[in-house]
């Protein structure tokens, strides 16, 4: 016999949903949001509003009574423009956020390029450091120059010591190697 799992005290495992909720992209509405609360805060905007604002104020004032379509001290208007403030606000906030996270992300990327360049000139001035340690031990051009003309007249002078010793010999006088035994 089949036991049933299922109790009533913990929700099923596959939901059928009643309502069948439209998917969206959160990064293309995302995009929209953007683009819309950058559109508000621009010039052509405020005209495109004042304009519409103007256009509904004149026609309900000035229109003959059976063609006005807020006749009632321009409620209609207060709505329309409650309806998109309604409507904008949480659209800019929107923007925001996604901003916000942004530059969080590039805020992160700054801190480690600059964790690393402050390692990699940690880095290059210990080196610098070590070099010119180094340079201190290393012989310059001058003393080795020096060095060299000491040991030249170290050398011609042992060299004027040995002609000295030797016996003068004759420089006409030439040992041949074929006549030697």
């Amino acid at each position: 016999m089949e036991r049933r799992t299922d109790r009533l005290d913990q929700p099923l495992a596959s939901r059928r949903q009643l309502i069948v909720r439209p998917k969206m992209d959160p990064d293309a509405f995302g995009q929209f949001a953007e683009g819309f609360a950058r559109f508000m805060g621009t010039a052509r905007f405020l005209g495109y509003m004042t304009v519409f604002v103007a256009v509904w104020l004149v026609w309900n004032f000035l229109a003959p009574e059976h063609l006005r379509f807020d006749p009632y001290a321009f409620i209609f208007l207060t709505l329309m423009l409650s309806l998109q403030a309604s409507y904008a606000a949480p659209l800019i906030l929107l923007a925001q956020n996604r901003q916000a996270d942004r530059d969080k992300v590039v805020i992160e990327q700054d801190r480690t390029r600059d964790e690393r360049n402050l390692a990699d000139t940690e880095f290059l001035t210990r080196e610098v450091v070590s070099l010119r340690i180094a340079m201190r031990d290393a012989a310059t051009r001058d003393f080795v120059r020096s060095e060299l003309r000491s040991l030249l007249d170290e050398m011609e002078e042992r060299g004027l010591e040995m002609r000295a010793r030797a016996p003068e010999a004759d420089p006409d006088q030439h040992t041949d190697e074929r006549s030697l035994p």
